[in-house]
């Protein structure tokens, strides 16, 4: 077991290593880190992390992260309020809103279908969805990442939003196949989104 010179430097570093993908030597460097610098650095971090977790909340609308009940591309009204963009879950908008190629709004579903870790339809967010649907709305674009969750997800969500009467596309795969959303490059994930496909 590690030892550490002072019981606020094991606690820190026990708190640090909770975190994805940070182990207890990464920890102990980032712990070490903030002692030698300004004590309000160390300060800001905390009050930054505090606010994260108390003010951050779920849009109501499309499930987005936001500082408030609507989300600021809800309420944005230069979006296109006729389309739709489904997505995985927040780091999906952000990959998507850094491409600069989409203009209108989202729909978080919180996960992907998945039978083999127990999560149905139930347990995502596509009711909301589908209750978003009326005749205002032109398109739905399906942009989940080409895994096998993401393409049982998709043709789910296609037959339900095709019940309702939508044009229902998914974005092209110039992401490749096993590929995660988050992770593509923005002019790829851009072209994806311009050449969308009609979702059968």
């Amino acid at each position: 077991m590690a030892q550490y010179p002072s019981k606020s430097i094991e606690q820190a570093v026990n708190q640090i290593s909770r975190l994805p993908g940070i182990g207890k030597k990464s920890a102990l460097r980032i712990a070490l880190y903030l002692l030698k610098q300004d004590p309000a650095q160390a300060q800001s971090l905390s009050a930054a992390l505090e606010d994260l977790v108390l003010l951050t909340r779920t849009c109501q609308t499309c499930f987005n992260l936001s500082d408030a009940e609507t989300c600021d591309v809800c309420l944005n009204p230069s979006r296109d309020s006729q389309l739709i963009c489904v997505v995985q879950d927040t780091r999906d908008v952000i990959a998507i809103e850094n491409t600069a190629q989409y203009r209108g709004k989202y729909h978080i579903l919180g996960g992907l279908i998945s039978p083999m870790e127990g999560i149905g339809p139930s347990e995502l967010n596509i009711n909301s969805l589908l209750d978003r649907i009326n005749d205002n709305i032109k398109e739905v674009i399906l942009a989940l990442s080409p895994t096998m969750e993401g393409d049982t997800t998709a043709f789910y969500l296609a037959k339900k939003l095709h019940e309702k009467g939508v044009l229902v596309s998914t974005i092209a795969r110039g992401v490749p196949i096993g590929g995660e959303i988050e992770y593509a490059d923005e002019v790829t994930l851009g072209r994806s989104i311009l050449h969308r496909t009609k979702q059968d």
